[in-house]
C-alpha cells in the first residue's frame, strides 16, 4: 500500500551483563516478549561469533513447534561467550490497515531479537544494547504523512501516489479517529513491554528509536497527547 521502508526499534542496556549473567538475562529478557496468542513461541536461533560478518556457529529451526524461552537458553547454554550474539525471531499482535477490504485487523506481525555479548563486534552492545529489538515498520507506531498527532502543525510531504490516498480516506473524521485509536493501542502495547522488562530484568537504560524520526518516543509521546 505505502512506502514502508523505516524500521523500529528498542535498545536495552542491563547492569551487570557478562557471559555469565547472559544466558539468565537472556531468559528474563524473552519471558518478556508479548508473543502473539495465534503464533506463540520462538521460531529459530542463530548464534554467532565474533561479529555479524561471521557464518553462524549454531542455526536452529524451530518453527515446528511452540519453543518457549527455556528451550533457547538450553539450545545456547554450551555457546555462551562475551564476543557471541545470539538472534531468535517471534510474532507479536499488532493493528494492521488492510487498505483492500479499508478495515483493521490485530494480527501477528514479526519481532527480530538480538543478545550482543560484550565483545561481540568490536563492542556492539555498547552502541546497540544488550537487547535489540526490531519491533517492525515505523509507521505502525507514528502514522504516514504526518496525520497522527498535531497534524495541523505539521507539514505533509507525500512521497507515493498511495500516500495521497490514503491521506484522502483519512480525511474522514471516523477513520481519522480510527487510525488514532490503533496507533495509540500499538504504541502502548511497545510501552508496556518495556514497563515488564523494566521489572523483570536490572535494566540501566534503554531507548526507542527509528530510522525515520529524529526522536522516536517524542513523537509517540505526541500521538498519545493528541486527541
Amino acid at each position: 500500500m505505502l512506502r514502508m521502508a523505516n524500521r523500529a526499534y528498542a535498545s536495552i542496556w542491563v547492569r551487570g551483563f557478562c557471559a555469565e549473567t547472559l544466558l539468565d538475562r537472556w531468559k528474563e529478557f524473552l519471558q518478556t516478549v508479548p508473543v502473539s496468542t495465534e503464533r506463540p513461541g520462538f521460531s529459530e536461533l542463530v548464534i554467532r561469533a565474533v561479529d555479524t560478518a561471521e557464518t553462524p556457529i549454531l542455526e536452529q529451526d524451530l518453527r515446528s513447534g511452540e519453543y518457549d524461552a527455556q528451550v533457547l537458553v538450553d539450545l545456547a547454554s554450551e555457546h555462551v561467550h562475551s564476543d557471541s550474539s545470539y538472534e531468535t525471531q517471534a510474532w507479536w499482535d499488532l493493528w494492521m490497515y488492510d487498505a483492500r477490504g479499508n478495515r483493521w485487523e490485530l494480527k501477528p506481525e514479526p519481532l527480530a531479537i538480538y543478545c550482543y555479548g560484550e565483545e561481540f563486534d568490536d563492542g556492539l552492545s555498547q552502541e546497540q544494547g544488550h537487547f535489540l529489538v526490531d519491533a517492525g515498520f515505523e509507521h505502525v507506531f507514528t502514522g504516514h504523512a504526518g496525520l497522527l498527532g498535531f497534524a495541523g502543525e505539521r507539514e505533509r510531504r507525500l512521497e507515493h501516489p498511495d500516500e495521497a490516498n490514503f491521506v484522502a480516506l483519512m480525511s474522514q473524521p471516523e477513520n481519522l479517529r480510527t487510525y488514532h485509536e490503533k496507533t495509540r493501542e500499538n504504541i502502548r502495547k511497545l510501552y508496556n513491554w518495556m514497563e515488564r522488562v523494566e521489572s523483570a530484568l536490572p535494566v540501566e537504560r534503554y531507548r526507542l528509536w527509528s530510522e525515520g524520526e529524529e526522536n522516536f518516543e517524542a513523537r509517540m509521546e505526541e500521538i498519545l497527547a493528541a486527541r
